[in-house]
C-alpha cells in the first residue's frame, strides 16, 4: 500500500476514481442508460453492427452523421487514397525493433507522422477531422509494415484495391484478400470498438484536446492510455485463458475451480452495463460463424461453455472481450496486434471527442480532495 493509499485508509475515506462522476456534456455516445445498452450519436449499436459499415460508422462519429449513398462512396475513396505512407515515416518503421510493444510503435508513429504532416491550425475542427480520417486510413499500413519488415525484413506494398478498412488490413497482414466473411467479421467488429463515451483513453485525448494541443499529441496520449492493461489488452488476455483448454468439459471444469479460489477471469461483466453486453450477441455470431467457415468449431465451444459456467456460477456475462478474442484468432490476427486493431477502430471515437472538446474549448481541470498531512511549520537546516 502506498504512503498516499494508507493516508486515505486512516482517515476512512475511499478513492472512487472519478467512477459514476459526470465530467462534461458529450453528443457522441450514450452507454448502459438502461443497463444493457449503446448508441452512437443516437443510433442503436445492434442496428448499425448488422446493417452498416465500418466506413458508414466512421462518418458517423467524425463527420457528425450518417453518409449518403454519393457521400458514402466519396468517403470510401478519400480513406483509400490515405493509405499510403510518407517515405520518413517507412524509415522510421524500419528504425522500431521487433521487440518493440505494437502499441509503442503506434505511439511513435502518430506522433512521428505529425512531425512530417503537422496540423496546420490547432483550433479548426475541419483540420482535425482530415487528421483523424487519415489516421484511420493509415493505421494498418503503419502497423503491418513494420510488422512484416521487423520480422522478415520484407518491405510490403500498403496500397491495395480493398473498398474496406477492414479488407485492407486483412489483405496487408496474410498477404491476400480476404473472404467474405473475413472481412465482414472484421468490419463488424470494429463498429462495436468505435465508440465507448468517456473511457479513460477517450477522456485522456479530451484533457489534452482541452489546452488546445493537436489531433497528433491527443490520439498520442490516448494509445498510451489504452497500452494499459487496466483499459486495452483484455481481449489479449481473454484468448490466452480460452488457449489453456483442450475442450470445453476440460474448460468447465477448470473455470469452476478458479471461481471457487476468487480468481477474476477476464472478459466478463463490465463497469457500465449491469445486465448484459450488447455487443456480446453480434460478436459472438460472428466467432460462431468464423469457426464454423475455418472448421474449427473446439476454440467457439470452449469460450461458449466457459461462458455458461461464469453466467451459473457468478450470474457475470460475457463482454465484447470474450469473443473477439475468438473472432481475432479465427481471422489469423497476431495476438499483440489484438490491441492495435483496438487503436484502428476506437480512433473514430477519439477523433468526435476532440472535435467536440475543441467546441467547448475548455480547458478540463478537475479539483482534488486533499489527503496529505495538515499545515506544518518548515524547519531551516543549520548551514555552516
Amino acid at each position: 500500500m502506498s504512503e498516499g493509499t494508507e493516508t486515505l485508509a486512516k482517515k476512512g475515506k475511499k478513492s472512487v476514481a472519478l467512477s459514476g462522476v459526470i465530467a462534461g456534456n458529450t453528443a457522441v455516445c450514450s452507454v448502459g442508460r438502461t443497463g444493457n445498452d449503446l448508441h452512437y450519436r443516437g443510433y442503436d449499436i445492434q442496428e448499425l453492427a448488422r446493417q452498416s459499415t465500418f466506413e458508414e460508422v466512421s462518418h458517423l462519429l467524425v463527420h457528425g452523421d450518417l453518409p449518403t449513398e454519393s457521400e458514402l462512396k466519396e468517403y470510401v475513396r478519400k480513406l483509400k487514397g490515405l493509405r499510403g505512407l510518407p517515405a520518413e515515416v517507412k524509415t522510421v518503421l524500419e528504425h522500431i525493433p521487433p521487440s518493440a510493444h505494437p502499441m509503442d510503435m503506434l505511439n511513435a508513429s502518430v506522433s512521428f507522422l505529425g512531425t512530417v504532416m503537422p496540423e496546420k491550425d490547432d483550433h479548426n475542427t475541419e483540420g482535425a477531422r482530415d487528421i483523424i480520417d487519415h489516421l484511420v486510413a493509415s493505421y494498418g499500413s503503419m502497423l503491418l509494415y513494420w510488422w512484416h519488415y521487423s520480422r522478415n525484413g520484407r518491405r510490403i506494398e500498403v496500397e491495395t484495391d480493398d473498398e474496406s478498412v477492414a479488407g485492407h488490413f486483412l489483405h496487408l497482414l496474410h498477404g491476400e484478400k480476404p473472404s467474405h466473411l473475413q472481412e465482414r467479421a472484421l468490419d463488424q467488429s470494429l463498429i462495436l470498438y468505435a465508440e465507448h463515451e468517456l473511457t479513460a483513453s477517450t477522456f485522456a485525448a479530451r484533457v489534452i484536446a482541452g489546452t488546445l494541443s493537436d489531433v497528433y499529441s491527443s490520439v498520442a496520449g490516448a494509445i498510451g492510455a489504452l497500452r494499459g492493461p487496466k483499459h486495452g489488452g483484455a481481449n489479449e488476455a481473454a484468448s490466452e485463458i480460452q488457449r489453456r483448454y483442450r475442450n470445453a468439459e476440460e474448460a468447465a471444469a477448470d473455470i469452476r475451480e478458479r471461481v471457487a479460489n476468487k480468481e477474476i477471469v477476464i472478459g466478463f461483466g463490465h463497469p457500465v452495463y449491469t445486465v448484459s453486453d450488447p455487443r456480446n450477441p453480434i460478436i459472438k455470431e460472428l466467432a460462431k460463424g468464423l469457426c464454423g467457415e475455418g472448421g474449427n468449431m473446439k476454440l467457439f465451444s470452449i469460450a461458449d461453455r466457459i461462458e455458461s459456467v461464469m453466467r451459473e456460477e457468478k450470474k457475470m456475462f460475457a463482454n465484447l472481450d470474450w469473443y473477439s478474442a475468438v473472432t481475432y484468432r479465427m481471422l489469423g490476427i497476431p495476438t499483440p496486434l489484438f490491441t492495435p486493431v483496438f487503436v484502428l477502430s476506437r480512433t473514430t471515437g477519439w477523433g468526435a471527442h476532440i472535435v467536440e472538446q475543441r467546441m467547448d474549448n475548455k480547458i478540463i481541470r478537475p479539483s482534488a480532495n486533499y489527503i496529505g498531512e495538515e499545515e506544518r511549520g518548515y524547519v531551516p537546516i543549520k548551514r555552516r
